[in-house]
């Protein structure tokens, strides 16, 4: 008589690294889907860093080394400033650019210029709105301002993403900007992970004082 196959707790050790980033990507896009349905901005906040506290203290795909600190003590942020959530225009681009952007010694990552977002006080400034050509596609805003090389990662953060599931969403047609959720990319925590960073029109004069930064200690 036979038995019915058995299934196996653990993924096979050679699929463990895939199944573990399709994992982080799911639990990330979950975590903004809930951030976009929470209607107070500042509670979605405090839930999504609470979120990202355990994802990067646990799982698996953690950028994180075994042994850093931030694993116990969780990502430092900035309180929430209310004044940094914007509801902007996509401007379209009448004159469309492309870039391509090392991520590797071997890999570039290809994005295309969609439109410009016009930011209000305090930010001043406007930041160009890209389309990531890899991953099918997507909304990609990275940024770099005044506190980039102390108070924040030298070569810049990200407030969307959503080829990888970072989608603050729309208002009407206006696109949810949110400085407050702006996040380090994982090369500032492992070299070994590759990231686009902010390319030239994307650089903001004024400190943005929202968001992840360098450490605790780091004030406004």
């Amino acid at each position: 008589m036979s038995s019915s196959p058995s299934h196996e707790s653990h993924p096979d050790p050679a699929l463990a690294d895939e199944l573990a980033l399709a994992d982080w990507r799911r639990r990330t896009a979950e975590l903004y889907a809930a951030v976009r349905a929470t209607a107070d901005p500042a509670r979605a906040h405090a839930a999504w860093r609470s979120a990202r506290n355990r994802l990067f203290g646990m799982h698996p795909q953690s950028p994180l080394g075994p042994d850093d600190p931030l694993r116990g003590s969780g990502l430092p942020y900035w309180p929430y400033d209310a004044r940094l959530r914007f509801t902007a225009p996509l401007r379209p681009d009448r004159a469309t650019a492309a870039s391509v952007l090392p991520t590797a010694p071997d890999e570039v990552t290809r994005i295309r210029r969609i439109g410009w977002v016009e930011l209000s006080a305090p930010v001043d400034g406007r930041l160009a709105v890209w389309w990531l050509e890899q991953y099918g596609g997507g909304i990609f805003v990275p940024f770099r301002d005044a506190t980039a090389g102390s108070a924040t990662y030298g070569a810049g953060r990200y407030m969307l993403d959503t080829a990888k599931g970072a989608d603050l969403g729309l208002d009407g047609a206006e696109l949810v900007l949110d400085f407050n959720f702006s996040y380090h990319p994982s090369c500032r925590y492992d070299p070994s992970w590759q990231c686009p960073l902010a390319p030239p029109e994307n650089v903001l004069s004024s400190p943005i004082e929202a968001g992840e930064r360098l450490s605790a200690a780091a004030s406004s």
